[in-house]
């Protein structure tokens, strides 16, 4: 097949088989593999995120797996830095980059021009909210913000009162709302891009999720969690994936194992169904069901 293609995207939801089209693809185009999934990136978590192995990848250098900490915070604004630099590198060596990941924003942040901006903290402001949050309490502040960015307010648990009061004091303080100053949504592409749509019957990929869970459960899920649990990683970014959360709180006593793996398998196919709706409404998708003879025709 011929490319005249600066990049490849191929996405869609969990369990839909874009790693075996990636390795495909990869072969018949020259290709290199770079991560896009949101939680690959972090090491000692490789069975939830459904990460490739060495066998799987077949020779195909990818890039971008397992090189934070479980630890580490991670934005998107420092992925898209990353993947434009390590494109312009394989495209260097005459090679294809070939984005692969079911985390749209990431992924659409590398090919459109989106534009990071980070605002200034005013303690002032912020105190203010506090003495507010002691005085009227968490219900009566997340209100307050339901009424100058809805947006917000929709995606924050009234008592997570910090993220609360970070997105009041943007509100107040930029005239912009929480989602504004996460980025400037550009929609202008900026590569010669494709992006590659995964999808399958409902009925059919919700069965392929309630598998894998089964499979990564029999691979040792459980003992991957424990090891992040002993080690005392709370509270941070990794920790809050589908397949980590849940066992978090089995291992809390807080649920029993069938109970958190029935949430892991429900809370999965919700993340499918938010991925597709995301990937419909944001991106320029060309659907192909898994037609590999589909995916011929664009090159």
């Amino acid at each position: 097949m011929e490319n005249k293609l600066d990049v490849v995207a191929i996405i869609g939801p969990t369990a839909s088989g874009k790693t075996a089209l990636s390795i495909r693809l990869a072969k018949e185009m020259n290709g290199e593999v770079i991560n896009g999934d949101s939680m690959q990136i972090y090491k000692k978590m490789d069975i939830g995120t459904a990460k490739i192995t060495e066998q799987e990848m077949d020779g195909i250098p990818h890039h971008l797996l397992s090189f934070k900490e479980p630890t580490d915070s991670f934005s998107v604004a420092e992925y898209q830095q990353l993947v434009r630099e390590k494109m312009a590198e394989i495209r260097s060596r005459g090679k294809l980059p070939i984005i692969v990941g079911g985390t749209g924003l990431y992924v659409q942040s590398v090919l459109y021009d989106f534009q990071f901006t980070k605002q200034e903290v005013n303690e002032e402001a912020r105190s203010k909210y506090y003495e507010e949050l002691a005085q009227l309490g968490p219900e009566v502040m997340h209100q307050k913000l339901a009424q100058v960015d809805a947006a917000a307010a929709a995606q924050i648990h009234p008592n997570n009162t910090r993220r609360v009061i970070r997105a009041l004091e943007m509100a107040e303080l930029a005239g912009v709302s929480r989602a504004e100053e996460q980025f400037n949504r550009g929609d202008v592409p900026l590569y010669n891009h494709l992006i590659i749509g995964m999808d399958m019957d409902r009925e059919k990929l919700y069965e392929r999720i309630n598998l894998r869970v089964d499979l990564m459960l029999e691979a040792g899920l459980v003992e991957e969690v424990r090891a992040l649990y002993d080690d005392e990683i709370r509270d941070v970014q990794s920790i809050k994936a589908i397949g980590y959360k849940e066992l978090y709180a089995y291992l809390d006593g807080l649920l029993t194992l069938e109970e958190a793996t029935e949430q892991i398998k429900q809370n999965s196919r919700r993340y499918a169904k938010r991925q597709l709706t995301y990937f419909r409404n944001k991106m320029d998708v060309q659907w192909i069901g898994n037609d590999w003879d589909k995916v011929k025709t664009f090159f």
